[in-house]
């Protein structure tokens, strides 16, 4: 006698998810008994007279007594941890069930409301693994939204209280792909870079933002007995639009953009529907003049976007001084020849 095909998966699937059920159970219940640890320890530590004095004392004290019996996770250290969370976090229902306890160190390390209310809602949203959720912060992926939105329409778009509009709404500039494993000192043609963008393809699509799948990869575009190739092809469903990624591994030239106007062109024209948005256009590349970009496209352009790659994680300083110098672009505007 023979078992029926694909019985042993059936199976194989049910335990998978019993085991990740019980696993995210564990999770839940672990968060919850730190949140209730940390609550009783800031409520006790109100009672005293000088509370900073009296709250070194009592987790001293506390961690003594139940480090020996409950293990590390009760040191001084971790108790303080717990103190914060719930300091961070007063209302336990805010709390998400799908956050691990790493989740939550990240959260509480962040001292920006603002900051930490737009990863927890993006974490959210988008299911972001603990390791996920660092890298992001990590990459600094709330300054760079910065850089050409304001504070309140970057976190509507994360709250999902506001849909997307504009492409710079959730389009980093730049970019960081240190997940390539490139030597930023090394010399790569752009087929290199292509190919290890489709080798990490999950990572390059966490980083370009919400709602992108991938569609083509060398897109042939054939025009009276000429072909032309687009690198990359991605349809993103907030935007409800195709969005054409060139890569130049140099600084960008107006013939790119000008070969990437005609690209963008010809998907409005021949492959997008009546009920979609107009295609946009993401010139990725190792150096830019912005000058050289607002020149070469129509001043009410939103179809084209040249942003920049880095090869390595930003430092928050990096992006402070860019910050800076996009304020003073709108504080103190160039006049016009």
């Amino acid at each position: 006698m023979k078992i029926r095909k694909g019985l042993i998966s059936d199976i194989q699937g049910v335990i998978a998810q019993s085991r990740e059920r019980a696993i995210r159970s564990v999770d839940t219940e672990r968060v919850l008994m730190y949140w209730h640890i940390g609550k009783i320890i800031f409520e006790e530590e109100q009672q005293g007279e000088d509370r900073a004095a009296y709250g070194t004392f009592l987790i001293q004290s506390l961690a003594e007594q139940l480090q020996p019996q409950f293990g590390s996770g009760f040191s001084k250290r971790q108790l303080y941890w717990y103190v914060q969370f719930y300091r961070t976090f007063p209302n336990v229902s805010a709390l998400r069930t799908h956050f691990n306890w790493t989740h939550y160190k990240t959260l509480i390390g962040i001292e920006n409301k603002e900051k930490r209310e737009f990863y927890k809602a993006e974490a959210a949203k988008n299911n972001w693994s603990a390791r996920q959720l660092e890298r992001q912060v990590n990459s600094q992926l709330f300054e760079r939204l910065l850089l050409s939105n304001d504070v309140k329409a970057v976190l509507q778009v994360a709250r999902e209280e506001k849909r997307p509009t504009d492409a710079k709404e959730i389009i980093k500039d730049p970019m960081v792909l240190e997940f390539l494993g490139l030597k930023r000192e090394a010399a790569y043609y752009e087929k290199d870079l292509e190919n290890a963008l489709i080798t990490h393809l999950y990572d390059f699509i966490l980083e370009l933002g919400n709602g992108f799948s991938f569609v083509a990869r060398q897109k042939r575009i054939h025009l009276e007995g000429d072909d032309f190739f687009v690198d990359l092809v991605f349809y993103n469903r907030l935007l409800q639009c195709f969005v054409l990624i060139e890569i130049k591994t140099d600084k960008l030239t107006h013939q790119d953009l000008g070969q990437l106007q005609m690209y963008v062109n010809y998907f409005d024209r021949f492959e997008k529907q009546g009920y979609e948005n107009p295609t946009i256009g993401i010139l990725l590349c190792a150096d830019k003049n912005d000058a050289v970009v607002k020149i070469s496209l129509p001043e009410n352009n939103k179809s084209i976007i040249a942003s920049k790659y880095q090869l390595y994680l930003p430092s928050e300083q990096q992006l402070i001084e860019e910050v800076k110098k996009e304020i003073e672009k709108l504080d103190h505007p160039k006049p016009t020849e």
